[in-house]
């Protein structure tokens, strides 16, 4: 019998015991794990197990869900992107201009392994939003403010009842021209959206003049799957705009024909390819999935020769805690970025550069000339 979404989501594969069904784990292996997910939980609902191809040591899709032994590398930071110095009060962010960020909850349908906000995601956290309301009087006071993102953890995984309640109130603010949710659910629980009610929600509350999007993280061709592009077709059946937000993850799509496929599939589905993201420098993270950015701006360019003019309207982006920074491209001996967001507006459009350094991941490794 098939489980609705909420079923799926109890069942849950969260502790050591229920991942020995799935594989073959030494005692030294399980003893390490306990402490990884004991740090950092885990959480991969049923459907998205079922992706995962056991007889492959390496499948992208086990290393996205599954905890390893890389967890233990402490290199990098927990705020990668400047974070905690935007934050207004608990749950809100406002670090462009015309955009609030909401931190509507601390969990996800499926606790991904390179996560960016590995710091609060499945763990008690005073960052989430307390009142809703409170958030909603400073967006009514801000009106430069035309948009907001509703992100955590994942706002989905939600009751229906709190998602409307949230777009009830950010619905009566004349300056917001469109809502974001930004959502993994399609991809690790599709289920979610063969609920009539939650589609009846975004329906309503999805007008002509101002649009709700949902920005998804397809990250492998194999997680388009017949259940995802069902919710996919659902969602936009109900009026909602789908844009992707991919990162860029050593062994799982640093390959140009991976990164391209992936493009081009989105594309097919309806699904708007938004951007490509340079994996941030997360504690626990950077040492398994960042690509050096040299190594990242092949690929990336490589992949755009497989794309049609749909599929690459990507652009590869660097979130940092200074503005998210377009990766343009190598000339010589530099490497060329431009301020596509910026905290400070004097360095919006900016275009500068470093020298190559073929280890640097993030613009913080590099030596300014």
């Amino acid at each position: 019998m098939k489980m609705d979404w909420s079923s799926e989501l109890n069942n849950s594969i969260c502790t050591v015991s229920q991942l020995r069904k799935y594989a073959d784990l030494s005692h030294d292996v399980e003893r390490k794990l306990y402490e990884i997910i004991k740090r950092h939980p885990m959480c991969v609902t049923p459907y998205y197990m079922s992706l995962i191809d056991w007889d492959n040591p390496s499948d992208p899709i086990k290393k996205m869900a599954i905890p390893s032994l890389t967890e233990f590398n402490l290199e990098g930071s927990y705020d990668t992107s400047g974070e905690a110095e935007n934050t207004k009060m608990p749950g809100l962010q406002h670090k462009y201009e015309q955009t609030a960020l909401i931190l509507s909850t601390n969990k996800c349908a499926t606790y991904c392994r390179y996560c960016f906000r590995k710091r609060l995601v499945g763990l008690p956290s005073k960052e989430v939003i307390k009142r809703f309301e409170d958030a909603a009087e400073y967006i009514k006071q801000h009106e430069e403010i035309n948009n907001v993102l509703i992100s955590g953890g994942d706002p989905l995984v939600l009751s229906n009842e709190i998602i409307e309640s949230f777009l009830a109130v950010l619905s009566d603010i004349s300056h917001l021209k469109f809502i974001r949710f930004g959502s993994r659910t399609p991809v690790v629980l599709p289920s979610r959206f063969e609920d009539d009610a939650l589609l009846d929600i975004l329906r309503r509350y999805s007008y002509s003049d101002r649009r709700i999007y949902v920005v998804t993280q397809f990250n492998y061709p194999r997680e388009i799957s017949k259940e995802s592009v069902k919710a996919i077709n659902n969602l936009i059946s109900a009026g909602i705009i789908l844009t992707n937000q991919t990162v860029l993850l050593k062994g799982i799509n640093d390959y140009p024909r991976t990164l391209a496929k992936l493009q081009n599939k989105l594309v097919s589905i309806g699904v708007n390819p938004y951007y490509v993201f340079q994996c941030r420098p997360v504690k626990r993270v950077k040492s398994a999935f960042q690509v050096p950015l040299c190594k990242g701006i092949e690929i990336v360019e490589t992949a755009k020769k497989s794309c049609n003019g749909h599929s690459k309207r990507f652009k590869y982006i660097m979130s940092h805690r200074t503005g998210k920074i377009e990766i343009l491209g190598i000339r010589h001996d530099d490497i060329y970025f431009k301020y596509h967001q910026a905290k400070d507006i004097k360095n919006l459009g900016r275009i500068f550069k470093r020298r190559v350094d073929k280890k640097a991941g993030w613009l913080d490794d590099f030596k300014k000339r």
